[in-house]
């Protein structure tokens, strides 16, 4: 029993070396028929060049701007969460009280909640900015706290942030985004000067480093000012108080969130089974959803170009039936030495993937040239071919070979060596 395993141990590598060598020579003769009909082949392949160009450049466009998106939420930070007074579904048939969101809530949130590191409030609204003889209208006005730059990641390159004697005087100062500064047609000259907010006087204490555009916003057309200062000019905002609170760590930010929804919802008087009447949105969780959107999308896109591969496999299947027909003879000889149905069938099948292939080779290519000019554009995000949509547009190429040609393959193996010799 030993030795007779041993034998067939010791006939594996024969064995494998043997097919390597018929499948070599196959691959061989695959190249010079393709040689010998290159109009031809050029013309059958023209369904497989276009399907794996398509997927190369519709995944690397998809997620090149997946990629810059990420990036930007990222850079943003991703362990805080937005906080607003939110009024559920049914609030004023069920008899619950107005909603409110005072500085006293935010006060509460950041003394009692172990796992929120730091919090800042958010007074939004939009104004008319003058400087020199410049006017800027529809500016948001973001009204914070010293640790909102921190929170979102908004660094000054010029001057300085403002602090927390200014936030506690109310102090009318402020700090401008790039674009903005653009827009007043001035430099980094007028930190230490006067802009007007609406008729309002504020100093100038820093400028923001720029931020770029996201989701088609300008995150660099915006002044931001101490909250209470905002709170001052807007009263009507102190009972509707939007505030950001980031927790100690992104693995911290599901505790982070239990913790302040059970203060809030003491501090508004909830009982069990009512609504909350704030919406807590959470970075990670957004991250997560453009992830799975991005997923889906690239799938969907891929698969839809992934169509063309059906009419490039039934061409290959066509031509491929056009060949077994004009080498019958061929076939009929070969079969009358001695050589047997899996090798004819081996022989033709090697004959469309390599076909296939070739023509995948080319379409991942011209994908990677297509993803390149595409990259020129001066306001094209980075665009990068991913390793694995080479792999899987190669692999469905191939894919295509064999499925679409084992037809022919099998005619070819099953003609009668007699019927093939007297074809003419």
């Amino acid at each position: 029993m030993t030795r007779r395993f041993l034998s067939i141990l010791l006939s594996v590598p024969k064995w494998l070396v043997s097919a390597l060598v018929r499948n070599g020579q196959n691959v061989v003769t695959a190249f010079v028929q393709i040689w010998a009909h290159k109009g031809r082949s050029i013309l059958t392949t023209l369904g497989i060049i276009i399907a794996v160009t398509s997927i190369i450049a519709v995944v690397s466009f998809v997620e090149g701007f997946g990629n810059y998106v990420t990036g930007m939420l990222k850079n943003y930070g991703t362990s805080y969460m937005v906080v607003r007074p939110d009024r559920p579904y049914g609030m004023r048939r069920s008899g619950m009280r107005r909603v409110r969101m005072t500085m006293e809530d935010v006060e509460a949130v950041r003394t009692e909640c172990s796992s929120i590191r730091r919090t800042t409030p958010f007074v939004y609204r939009r104004e008319t900015v003058s400087y020199g003889g410049e006017t800027a209208k529809d500016i948001p006005i973001r009204g914070v706290n010293e640790f909102y730059q921190l929170v979102r990641n908004f660094p000054v390159d010029a001057g300085r942030f403002f602090g927390p004697v200014d936030v506690e005087n109310g102090a009318h100062v402020c700090v401008l985004g790039r674009t903005l500064l653009k827009m007043l047609e001035c430099d980094d000259s007028i930190v230490g000067d006067y802009i007007y907010i609406s008729d309002r006087r504020f100093r100038v204490v820093g400028l923001l480093e720029s931020k770029g555009g996201f989701m088609g916003e300008d995150q660099d057309e915006t002044i931001m000012i101490p909250y209470t200062t905002a709170l001052i000019i807007y009263p009507d905002m102190r009972e509707r108080v939007i505030f950001l609170a980031e927790a100690t760590s992104d693995e911290e930010i599901g505790q982070a969130e239990s913790q302040m929804t059970r203060v809030l919802r003491r501090r508004h008087g909830l009982q069990p089974g009512h609504p909350n009447d704030f919406h807590v949105e959470r970075q990670d969780q957004t991250l997560d959803e453009l992830e799975q959107v991005r997923t889906i999308a690239t799938s969907i896109l891929a698969g839809i170009v992934s169509i063309s591969l059906l009419v490039g496999g039934i061409g290959i299947m066509n031509v491929m039936l056009v060949s077994v027909t004009e080498r019958t003879r061929e076939i009929g000889l070969r079969k009358s030495v001695g050589g047997r149905r899996r090798d004819i069938m081996l022989q033709f099948l090697t004959e469309a993937v390599v076909l296939s292939t070739l023509g995948g080779a080319i379409g991942v290519a011209l994908g990677y040239m297509v993803s390149s000019v595409g990259s020129l554009h001066p306001k094209m995000v980075t665009i990068e071919v991913p390793m694995w949509s080479v792999a899987l547009a190669m692999g469905f190429s191939a894919g295509a070979g064999i499925i679409f040609g084992i037809i022919p393959a099998f005619k070819a193996a099953v003609i009668h060596p007699i019927d093939a010799l007297r074809h003419e």
